[in-house]
């Protein structure tokens, strides 16, 4: 909401704060290199643009920068200081982490922070990489950081419909809000794919997976429209606090914004649909704007509904709806507000009023066209509202009538405060003189006014003003003035006492609707912010229900659609079922979009009140109310809340449903994936042994006569290690089913690892007979508790593994060591390594890394199975690449005991 009320020559006070927060010289500036994708060179531009700051003599520091492996980018890195990053224990790996307390101690003028969406590490000062920056910050140190568009919290949702990919890591937008700088880095999506494609984002096995799920060119183009479109939103919302900062009339033509009038008029729904088709035109922004003058209480309740309407059917066009408060001139308050908000193109209804009423009363339209100065001013005839899919459908819906606006108690309060007020006045006489008179009676028709409106304070004036003449104006006790000087006492008195009832009635309206409006926001707004919190469907309904029971004092349940019908899904208080009346009443409101049940014209012999929610997608559900009263449940303004509250609710629903219709996609996604890749792996793994056992068994079988013994042992030991094969690929889905079902059990006790490894070896022998086997495992390593069989099967997975991806006549070691309170055992070959992407890639199920134009033959199992094995047993298993040479290293690590004891085998012997 803005400050309709302020004075238009007056600077906003929240624009002044926001201007001396950006002007706070103790605190560091925030830039931010924002960008549609990976790829579109964000860090290169932070670093060029750092370079140049340094060769003008700013003292620059890398805090953390990502260059994944671009050599452009890494030759950016010369010749500034970089602050050397902190190495992170986690699970038995190494990780990087940038060091917040070095560069806090070292503190430069301008620090540059890569991935502002980064995860740290467990166990680092904060768990965001955004809240180091914050404090960089606030140590008055100038940070540079980038961010993709995807990572912002409030698009997170957006991205993951366009991409079908969720993003996990994101920022809070207040970090966007809090940057005094905001760099858009551009690409066109052609070029990205171009430079995808020339492998200067990704390496190209990855780039090729990339282009055809989150880089397609559609994806990027949404992307890319997300980020210029939060960009120009922010350059917005710039150019408002800067006119409201130095008071600045509006509107600047910096962008086309519409604002509509809307008001109790019944063609007001036409004129919201047409400021939508003219927003569409212009690709601009939207409101509808009411105005709550003192008029708005004398409005009838069906008028009041309308104007609910109406403001609810913008909301659901996608415009922005405002309700601000009002004075006696609604043309200077709509203008105020179309210059706060820097709107420039202003919408209203034509008017109907014939020329007596203009004169009498004046014209809102002609007002608004001879003040709005550079605004354009839209005057539309405009059509009455008609039942679309867009309105609202009338309402034959009866509500309890509204209590008597007047009655006979005030006037009787007015008249025994006016005779208390005569009494003082006539007791202070004799001390005060009759002077001071007017003044006590004046006070008794402002009290009167504030307490009970205009009406009873115009009595107590007109009781006021014969007390005054009869007890204080000579001659005493009559109604007759003889001093003409008197008449004019007189008069003036009551004149005074007419100007200040209406002046204090008028404040007491304004300030009734003020009250009414903010206990009405402070609702929505707790409810909103709890509909937020909420990340189920279930707790959704229970908050929509317990919010709606807790705000009209009723009974209330909640219908979905279920398996072809509606049916009770939540309730407060708790209610799981209906009677048949209720249930027909329900079904009726759902399937045809409108109210049912007591009260309403259909089917009122219900026990609830039924009403539909929707959203602009149409019918969710389905709210029964219920109230021990007799009569219609809800009043006007009751209504009014509850629409309000089940929209509200309704969008909440339809945010669930879309979350998890995405998690279902994403889940049915990786389910295909599984079966394709276990299609495959069966269709070479299970169809090649069984090939070779087939074959040699048929030549067995055919040439019997004809074979020499060493060729029938050579078949022979075909049929067998084909077997074996086909064997530990039934074993390794076997495996794979009880890890996932979590009936995995390690019968764990004290074994020697040396004992352990060298059975794992002999079973490996055939399988690594064209390699070298080089084992080094310490002498002195102590016993550890784990599950034997268990931990061979992990050693011939990993040396397995070895075996494929390294060349042949290469060396595979086998490696044993102790390192603290841990056993590492590592199994490193000299193969080609794991790609950067694929170091956890590799643990998924059916994941195989592929090399050139192929992928190695294997099931995709033994990695994930030996990781939970391993983690069974209480150790961790991590991939790299190895630091000498090239080649994978993959790394068991085991706790050490905390009580040595006897091995297995020494307590046999």
């Amino acid at each position: 909401m803005t400050e309709p009320s302020r004075a238009p020559d007056r600077p906003s006070p929240d624009a002044l704060l926001n201007a001396a927060r950006r002007a706070d010289q103790s605190r560091g500036r925030l830039k931010i290199f924002l960008g549609a994708a990976p790829g579109v060179g964000k860090t290169f531009e932070m670093l060029t643009t750092a370079q140049a700051k340094a060769r003008a003599g700013l003292d620059v520091v890398v805090g953390v920068v990502e260059t994944h492996g671009r050599a452009e980018t890494e030759s950016l890195l010369s010749g500034l200081e970089i602050v050397p990053r902190r190495a992170v224990a986690y699970k038995g790996i190494r990780l990087d982490e940038m060091d917040l307390d070095a560069l806090l101690a070292r503190k430069p003028t301008l620090a540059l922070v890569d991935e502002l969406a980064h995860t740290n590490a467990p166990g680092s000062r904060h768990p965001k990489r955004y809240q180091d920056v914050e404090e960089l910050l606030d140590a008055g140190i100038d940070v540079d950081t980038t961010l993709n568009i995807q990572h912002v919290e409030s698009l997170n949702d957006v991205v993951a419909q366009i991409t079908r990919i969720r993003v996990r890591e994101t920022v809070p937008d207040g970090i966007l809000d809090r940057a005094d700088d905001i760099e858009v880095i551009d690409l066109n999506p052609d070029d990205l794919i171009r430079r995808l494609e020339d492998g200067k984002v990704y390496r190209p096995r990855n780039a090729t997976r990339a282009l055809k799920h989150y880089f397609s060119r559609g994806n990027l183009t949404a992307l890319r429209e997300l980020a210029l479109r939060r960009t120009a939103d922010r350059v917005d919302d710039e150019l408002l606090s800067h006119m409201r900062a130095h008071a600045i009339p509006g509107p600047w033509g910096a962008g086309e914004r519409v604002l509509v009038c809307v008001s109790e008029d019944p063609r007001a729904a036409g004129l919201v649909r047409y400021a939508k088709r003219l927003a569409d035109r212009l690709h601009a922004p939207w409101t509808a704007l009411s105005v709550e003058g003192p008029r708005a209480q004398a409005l009838s309740e069906a008028a009041r509904d309308r104007i609910a309407d109406t403001l609810r059917l913008a909301d659901r066009l996608g415009g922005e709806a405002a309700t601000v408060p009002g004075s006696r001139r609604i043309a200077d308050d709509i203008l105020a507000y179309a210059r706060s908000t820097n709107a420039n193109h202003v919408v209203v209804g034509k008017s109907e009023r014939s020329r007596l009423f203009e004169i009498l009363n004046g014209s809102v339209v002609r007002d608004l066209v001879r003040g709005s100065g550079t605004i354009s001013v839209h005057v539309v005839a405009g059509e009455a509202q008609r039942e679309t899919q867009d309105a609202d459908p009338p309402k034959p819906l009866r509500t309890a009538a509204p209590e008597p606006a007047r009655s006979a108690w005030p006037y009787a309060v007015a008249l025994g405060a006016v005779a208390v007020a005569l009494g003082i006045a006539l007791a202070l006489q004799p001390t005060l003189g009759v002077e001071n008179a007017d003044l006590v009676l004046l006070t008794a028709v402002v009290a009167v006014a504030v307490s009970f409106g205009l009406w009873p304070s115009l009595a107590a004036v007109v009781a006021a003003s014969l007390a005054y003449n009869f007890f204080f104006l000579p001659p005493l006790y009559t109604f007759t003035i003889a001093d003409p000087t008197n008449v004019a006492a007189f008069c003036l008195f009551t004149l005074v006492a007419v100007l200040v009832s209406n002046l204090a009635a008028r404040t007491r309206e304004e300030a009734l609707v003020s009250r009414a409006r903010a206990v009405a926001s402070e609702r929505l707004y707790g409810f909103s912010r709890k509909l937020a919190g909420c990340g189920t469907l279930d707790d959704v309904l229970w908050a929509t229900a317990y919010q709606v029971a807790a705000s009209l004092e009723v009974r209330v349940v909640l219908l979905l659609p279920e398996d072809g019908a509606i049916a009770v899904r939540a309730g407060y208080p708790p209610e799981d079922t209906l009677d048949a009346a209720d249930l027909a009443a329900a079904t009726w409101a759902f399937d045809n979009d409108r109210a049912a049940g007591r009260g309403a014209d259909t089917l009122p012999g219900a026990k609830r009140l039924f009403l539909p929610m929707r959203t602009g997608r149409g019918t969710l559900g389905v709210i029964g109310l219920d109230a021990d009263r007799p009569g219609p449940i809800l009043s006007p303004e009751s209504r009014r809340l509850v629409d309000a509250l089940s929209d509200q609710g309704a969008l909440a629903i339809e945010r669930v449903r879309l979350v998890e219709d995405l998690d279902r996609a994403e889940r049915a996604a990786e389910t295909d994936r599984l079966r394709q890749a276990l299609l495959t792996s069966i269709s070479h793994d299970l169809r090649t042994p069984l090939a070779a056992v087939l074959g040699a068994a048929t030549t067995l079988r055919d040439l019997d006569d004809a074979l020499d013994g060493t060729e029938k042992a050579d078949l022979l030991a075909t049929v067998i290690a084909e077997s074996e094969r086909l064997n530990r690929f039934i074993a390794n889905l076997l495996d794979m089913t009880r890890l996932e079902a979590g009936a995995v059990v390690p019968n764990v006790a004290l074994h020697d690892v040396a004992e352990v490894a060298d059975t794992a070896l002999r079973r490996m022998d055939k399988i690594l007979a064209a390699h070298r086997v080089a084992v080094e495992i310490a002498k002195d390593l102590p016993p550890l508790r784990l599950d034997p069989v268990l931990f061979e099967q992990v050693l011939v997975n990993l040396l397995d593994n070895a075996g494929k991806y390294a060349p042949e006549g290469s060396t595979i070691r086998l490696l044993g060591r102790r390192e603290g309170m841990r056993v590492l055992i590592e199994v490193l070959d000299e193969g080609d390594g794991l790609p950067e992407a694929d170091r956890e890639r590799v643990f998924d199920t059916f994941y195989r890394v592929a090399k050139a134009d192929s992928v190695r033959a294997g099931t995709g199992l033994g990695l994930p199975i030996s990781r939970g094995f391993i983690e069974a047993m209480g150790g961790t298993v991590t991939g790299a690449n190895r630091r000498d040479r090239a080649g994978a290293a993959f790394t068991i690590a085991l706790p050490v005991p905390a009580e040595p004891a006897r091995t297995a085998s020494e307590r046999a012997a």
